[in-house]
């Protein structure tokens, strides 16, 4: 398996779109690093912040009184913050920066999905997947290690980001005077949270999507062999798919079936679920199902496809 992986490697990086790709990531975080520099203000603390915070909590409450909207979680971090004297603005620091590039995590899902939609259906296109079935090596094993393959690329295109993302911003903003604490409200609790524990954390639960996207673009490249409809289909789910859902539910509760409601979990840390009921236990039982079926699909058809035809 590890000289399968370490080929399937070699292959991705004889590509000279590879290193295009990685190129394009380093400089769209670096020219938003720049802007972000450029539009930066001078910061200035408020005195009275403490008592922003509490006029802040009592409007809260009476918008929550007059529109039944849940500020539960503002009103507990407000709370918290004049407690234990945690201002809510500080001066704008590399942690912050890498926080606003995670957005471009979307970018590097885009660029895995690419080389998944490719990395079987170029085998069939190029006439070199016979050379790979000729080998006395089960046709499982050879699509596992394509796609472990595709699942460390997605890694590095991640770890690129967060790692020159750190790098820039330290240059840029340079590190804050103090550890920074990240406020997380879970089940009704305020609990303070390394920053960079709660960046990778997010960087994790924001790739799902990702993955399961590129899932679905490895098992359309296996059964159809065309990587121009994984793709296309796969990006055009990628910007789309949350949205369509979205509406979806606002009208049926069946949409919460649909892969994409599921995708991010974040929002049982951060947020409320798209439809009232759901659970992150539910969620991942939905994207283990949804993964299982692309994998199956996947490798089934991989195994009882006749090359030769």
């Amino acid at each position: 398996m590890v000289n399968l992986l370490k080929n399937e490697w070699m292959k991705i990086f004889k590509r000279p779109g590879t290193y295009v790709m990685i190129a394009i990531l380093i400089v769209i975080t670096a020219l938003v690093g720049i802007l972000s520099k450029y539009q930066e203000q001078d910061f200035k603390a408020d005195p009275n912040w403490e008592q922003t915070l509490r006029q802040e909590n009592l409007a809260l409450e009476k918008q929550m009184e007059q529109t039944k909207m849940d500020f539960k979680k503002e009103i507990a971090i407000n709370e918290y913050r004049i407690k234990h004297h945690i201002p809510p603005k500080e001066k704008y620091h590399v942690w912050s920066f890498v926080k606003d590039t995670s957005q471009l995590i979307i970018l590097a899902g885009l660029f895995t999905i690419i080389i998944s939609a490719g990395i079987v259906a170029s085998e069939f296109n190029w006439g070199t997947i016979k050379l790979l079935l000729i080998r006395p090596i089960n046709r499982s094993k050879i699509l596992a290690s394509k796609y472990l393959t595709i699942l460390l690329f997605a890694l590095l295109m991640l770890g690129i980001l967060f790692v020159f993302s750190a790098i820039l911003g330290a240059i840029l903003f340079g590190m804050p005077d103090k550890a920074v604490p990240y406020l997380n409200y879970y089940n009704g609790q305020v609990t303070e949270q390394n920053i960079v524990v709660h960046l990778l954390i997010y960087y994790g639960l924001s790739s799902i999507d990702t993955i399961m996207l590129a899932t679905m673009a490895f098992m359309i490249s296996s059964v159809f062999r065309n990587s121009s409809l994984a793709i296309g289909l796969s990006i055009f789910l990628l910007f789309t798919g949350a949205t369509f859902t979205t509406l979806l539910a606002m009208k049926f509760s069946w949409a919460k079936y649909i892969l994409f409601a599921n995708t991010n979990l974040s929002l049982y840390f951060e947020g409320t679920p798209m439809l009232e009921g759901m659970t992150m236990s539910f969620s991942i039982i939905m994207l283990l199902i949804y993964f299982a079926i692309f994998q199956f699909l996947a490798f089934f058809i991989f195994k009882k496809r006749d090359v030769a035809a």
